[in-house]
C-alpha cells in the first residue's frame, strides 16, 4: 500500500500556534470581513470554522487543504482516489472519526497515517497514540472528503464494486432537486436496488471527478465506464438483466419517455450532494443492437474555470485572444473535437466581457452552464427554433456580443457573418481538425472568401492533453530520433523529459488533470492574400505559420519541455505539422 505524500515532521505536534482563522487572514487567503461572516455562520450552523469558510464560498476545499498542509508542515491526501488500508480502518470507530473529523488511511508496522481536517487538533493527536498504540503521522484532507470516506468505508455498500444489493448508502449521499411526478413506472425502474445503484453511480462519478458516465449494453454483459482526465476506466459490470431497469430509471430522472426505445433521446437532470454541491448531468440515450446506451456528461459549475489566465494560454496568446474578443465587431471562432474544452474557452471569454454596459446574448444547444448577467437561449429545432431563428431574433434585441453555440450550416453561417460585419462581436464554434482547416470548412459551406477575410478576426483550435501526475512523475531520457519526429528543430542527442509511472492517486494512468493546447490563428495580411488567391489548405496553413501562428504540435512541445505533459500525451493529442 503506497503511503500518502507527507512532509515528514507532522507527528511531533509542531506547527503554528495561531488559530487557523488568524493564519488565513495573515496570509491573505480571506479578509477580516469574510472571517467574521464565517464565524457568524459557524455559530448558527455549528461545525468547524473552515467548513463555514468553504460553505460561504470564501475558499475552496482544495485551496484550504493546501494551505493547512503548508502551514502545519504535513502532507495532503486525496481521499476520493486514495485506496484506504482496511487494517488501518480497524484502529478507529466511525464515531471517533466523525467526532474529530479524521480517518485512518494506512498502517505500516506501528506507524498509523491519519487524515485530519484540522491538523491543529493537538489533543486528539495525542489521544490517538493511546487509543491505537501506534505512532501517528498526520496528513491533511478536506472535511467533505473525510466525511465521504467515512460514509464509504464504515458502512456496508459504500464500495461501488459490491453491486446493487450492497448499495444502502446512496440515498443519504444524494438529494434529487426535482420533484418527480407520479408516473406509470415499470417495476424494474422503481425497484429499490436499481434506484440505489443509479444514485451510488452518480455519487462515485462526482467523487472521482469524472467528466462522463458510459452505460453500455452488449449481448451477454452490461458495462459502466467513467471518463476521468480524458481516459475511459471500466468501473463495474452489473448483471446484464438490470440494463432495461437501469436505463428506465435514468430516463425517469431526466424526464424522458421510458416507452420510446427506438429513437435517440436527450435530457438533463440536476442533483445536489449531501455537501450542498449542485451538479447537472446532460443525458444522451442511443438505441444500439443489444439495448440503449446511455452517456451522461457531468456539468459541474464549480469546476468551470472562468478565469482566462487559468485556461492554459501562453501569455502572448492570451493577450492576442483578449484583444480579439474586445473588438467592437468581428468574429472569433473556436474549433476542435467534442470534449476539447471549446465551451469553457467561450464561457471564459463571455465572463471577461460581461459588464452592465454590454448586452450579451447566446444561442446554445444545450445551455450547459447558467451565467449571471448573460441572456442565454436554448434552441430547439423540433419546434422550428434553431440557430438561424435565434440569431434573427437577437439582431432585433440590440446586442453587443452574440455567441452562437455552433455554426452547422450555411444559413446559420450567413446570419452570423452578417451580424459580425454590421457592428457586433460574434463568438462561435466549428468542428475542424485545426485552425487553418476552418477556412476550408467555411468555403465548403458556401461563405465567400472576401467575407471570411474581412470578418473573421481570430481562429482558436484547441485540444486537451493529460497532465502528468505529480505523485508518480519521473524523468525519462528521449533520444534525438524521437525528438525530431515530434518536430523539435536542432534536437540534441537526448533530452530529459517527464512521464507518470502510474499510482493510486491517478488510477494507475500516470495522468492527473488535463492541460489545454491552443493554436491561435490571427487573420494576418499574409493569410488574407492566401485565402483570396484560392490557395490549398496546406498552403493556407503555411501562410498562417508565416504570419506567426504556433501549431498545436508546437504548442504541445512547449508544455512537453516544461514538464506538464508526456511524449505519449503529445502524440495522442496532436499531429505533426507535416501530417495531413
Amino acid at each position: 500500500m503506497a503511503q500518502p505524500a507527507s512532509s515528514g515532521g507532522a507527528s511531533g505536534g509542531g506547527g503554528p500556534k495561531k488559530s487557523i482563522g488568524e493564519l488565513l487572514v495573515i496570509e491573505r487567503k480571506v479578509n477580516a470581513i469574510q472571517l467574521a461572516e464565517a464565524k457568524e455562520d459557524q455559530k448558527k450552523n455549528g461545525g468547524r470554522l473552515t467548513s463555514a469558510l468553504v460553505r460561504l464560498g470564501h475558499m475552496k476545499d482544495e485551496e484550504l487543504c493546501g494551505f493547512l498542509a503548508t502551514q502545519y508542515g504535513v502532507g495532503a491526501v486525496d481521499l476520493d482516489t486514495f485506496e484506504i488500508d482496511e487494517e488501518a480502518l480497524k484502529k478507529l470507530t466511525r464515531e471517533q472519526c466523525e467526532k474529530h473529523m479524521v480517518i485512518p488511511v494506512s498502517l505500516a508496522g506501528d506507524v498509523l497515517v491519519v487524515a485530519f481536517a484540522d491538523p491543529s487538533n493537538l489533543y486528539f493527536r495525542d489521544d490517538l497514540r493511546f487509543i491505537t498504540k501506534c505512532k501517528i503521522e498526520v496528513v491533511v484532507a478536506p472535511e467533505t472528503s473525510i466525511q465521504r470516506a467515512i460514509d464509504r468505508y464504515y458502512k456496508k455498500g459504500g464500495d461501488f464494486g459490491k453491486l446493487v444489493d450492497e448499495m444502502e448508502n446512496s440515498d443519504e449521499a444524494l438529494n434529487f432537486m426535482q420533484s418527480l411526478e407520479a408516473l406509470d413506472l415499470s417495476k424494474d425502474a422503481e425497484s429499490a436496488p436499481i434506484v440505489k445503484f443509479v444514485n451510488t453511480m452518480l455519487v462515485d462519478a462526482i467523487k472521482l471527478k469524472a467528466s462522463d458516465i458510459h452505460i453500455e449494453p452488449y449481448e451477454r454483459r452490461l458495462r459502466v465506464r467513467f471518463r476521468i482526465d480524458g481516459l475511459l476506466h471500466e468501473k463495474i459490470q452489473p448483471p446484464a438483466g438490470v440494463a432495461a431497469g437501469l436505463v428506465s430509471r435514468i430516463k425517469i430522472m431526466s424526464r424522458l419517455d421510458i416507452a420510446e426505445r427506438r429513437k435517440p433521446q436527450d435530457g438533463r437532470l440536476k442533483v445536489r450532494t449531501a455537501g450542498g454541491q449542485e451538479i447537472d448531468f446532460r443525458v444522451s440515450v442511443l438505441p444500439t443492437l443489444f439495448g440503449e446506451k446511455v452517456v451522461m456528461r457531468l456539468l459541474d459549475k464549480a469546476n468551470l474555470k472562468l478565469d482566462m489566465t487559468k485556461l492554459g494560454f501562453e501569455e502572448e496568446n492570451l493577450l492576442v485572444f483578449r484583444e480579439a474578443i474586445s473588438k467592437p465587431q468581428g468574429m472569433v471562432l473556436v474549433t476542435g473535437p467534442t470534449g476539447s474544452g471549446k465551451t469553457t474557452t467561450l464561457y471564459s471569454a463571455l465572463a471577461s466581457l460581461n459588464d452592465p454596459q454590454v448586452n450579451i446574448s447566446t444561442a446554445e444547444d444545450p445551455v450547459e452552464f447558467n451565467l449571471d448577467g448573460i441572456n442565454q437561449v436554448q434552441v430547439n429545432s423540433d419546434i422550428g427554433f434553431g440557430f438561424p431563428e435565434a440569431l434573427r431574433s437577437f439582431l432585433r434585441q440590440d446586442p453587443d456580443v452574440i455567441l452562437v453555440g455552433e455554426i452547422r450550416d450555411l444559413e446559420t453561417a450567413e446570419i452570423a457573418f452578417k451580424a459580425a460585419s454590421t457592428g457586433h462581436m460574434v463568438l462561435s464554434t466549428l468542428h475542424t481538425n485545426d485552425a487553418p482547416a476552418t477556412v476550408s470548412r467555411l468555403l465548403d459551406m458556401g461563405i465567400a472568401p472576401y467575407l471570411i477575410t474581412s470578418t473573421v478576426t481570430l481562429v482558436v483550435a484547441q485540444r486537451l492533453a493529460g497532465r502528468i501526475c505529480e505523485r508518480c512523475k519521473e524523468t525519462v531520457r528521449v533520444d534525438r530520433l524521437t525528438l525530431t519526429k515530434l518536430g523539435m528543430e536542432n534536437a540534441p542527442e537526448y533530452l530529459e523529459l517527464f512521464r507518470g509511472t502510474g499510482c493510486a492517486f491517478c488510477n494507475g494512468s500516470g495522468v492527473k488533470g488535463r492541460v489545454a493546447l491552443y493554436e491561435i490563428m490571427v487573420m494576418s495580411d499574409t493569410l488574407r492574400e492566401a485565402i483570396l488567391a484560392g490557395n490549398s489548405p496546406v498552403e493556407i496553413k503555411r501562410a498562417a505559420i508565416r504570419g506567426g501562428m504556433r501549431s498545436l504540435r508546437a504548442a504541445g512541445i512547449v508544455k512537453l519541455e516544461r514538464g506538464e505533459i508526456s511524449v505519449e500525451e503529445l502524440m495522442a493529442s496532436t499531429v505533426g505539422d507535416d501530417e495531413h
